[in-house]
């Protein structure tokens, strides 16, 4: 694998120094989406350097910054990083990465190979394009093809799916790490029902987690109440269990589609909004 790795690479170098366009050709490319960045990656000490952004916005890692160190996480992975250092602690043990961490034009680069293959991602080189695939989420052992995301105004309503692996794999986590207290069912209204009773649950908002055929496989539903209680509750439409649910996750769900909506992850299948 490392002969391989180094054959991209040299590759890869021999482009760069052979072609002046090659910045403007140079692609990265996360489960079949062409990945958009203010910076272009760069070859360091025979290594791929990406900005972090595209890692962790792409590939479902979360990234928080503690004066210069920097922490990864995704699902149980935990990576501490820091600025023009080569160590790197990776769930309590330390490694050595080939390239240092580095800022330049005010983003950080950090070597891709390393972090793609961390978090469970295949990554090879061919023809000036980095491809980078993601694990599938599976849940129950079905493999996710896609979310779908619907949600009703007004007048109309949108339908979406979310193509990208991280993003979904995020948000169902999302879903079921957030979970409160459960609770028998509420009195709550279909999108069809109107008028809406004071102090009952309205739907705000429908996620559908969709097999290979695009049948459904989990299905939750967000509602939020009506009265001066206020709150939100979750649907676990699958199993039929209600939840407490965190506003602050559902937004971070909300956060999650707009990034992917804006890297390219996000299909409308419909809109019937005037």
């Amino acid at each position: 694998m490392k002969k391989v790795f180094s054959g991209i690479f040299l590759g890869l170098i021999l482009i760069m120094t052979s072609s002046p366009a090659y910045a403007a050709d140079f692609q990265i490319k996360v489960d079949g989406v062409t990945i958009a960045s203010d910076v272009n990656p760069e070859v360091k000490s025979n290594r791929t350097m990406v900005p972090l952004r595209v890692i962790s916005e792409n590939l479902g890692v979360n990234v928080t910054w503690t004066d210069a160190q920097i922490t990864l996480t995704k699902n149980d992975i935990q990576v501490t990083l820091k600025l023009n250092s080569n160590q790197v602690v990776k769930n309590g043990k330390t490694e050595l990465l080939d390239v240092e961490p580095y800022m330049k034009n005010n983003r950080t680069f950090v070597p891709m190979r390393f972090l793609a293959e961390t978090f469970g991602s295949n990554i090879t080189y061919k023809n000036g394009t980095v491809t980078v695939e993601t694990q599938p989420l599976f849940i129950d052992g079905i493999k996710v093809k896609a979310l779908q995301y619907e949600y009703h105004m007004t007048l109309g309503g949108v339908v979406q799916q979310i193509n990208g692996n991280g993003y979904n794999e995020a948000i169902y986590n999302t879903f079921i790490k957030n979970n409160g207290s459960k609770i028998e069912a509420p009195t709550y209204n279909p999108w069809d029902s109107h008028p809406i009773p004071v102090g009952s649950y309205d739907k705000n908002a429908q996620f559908d987690f969709l097999d290979q055929n695009s049948n459904s496989i989990k299905r939750f539903d967000i509602y939020f109440s009506t009265g001066d209680s206020g709150g939100v509750l979750v649907h676990d439409t699958t199993a039929n269990h209600w939840y407490v649910y965190s506003d602050t996750a559902r937004l971070g769900i909300l956060q999650l589609i707009d990034t992917a909506s804006l890297n390219g992850f996000v299909t409308v299948m419909s809109n019937t909004v005037p």
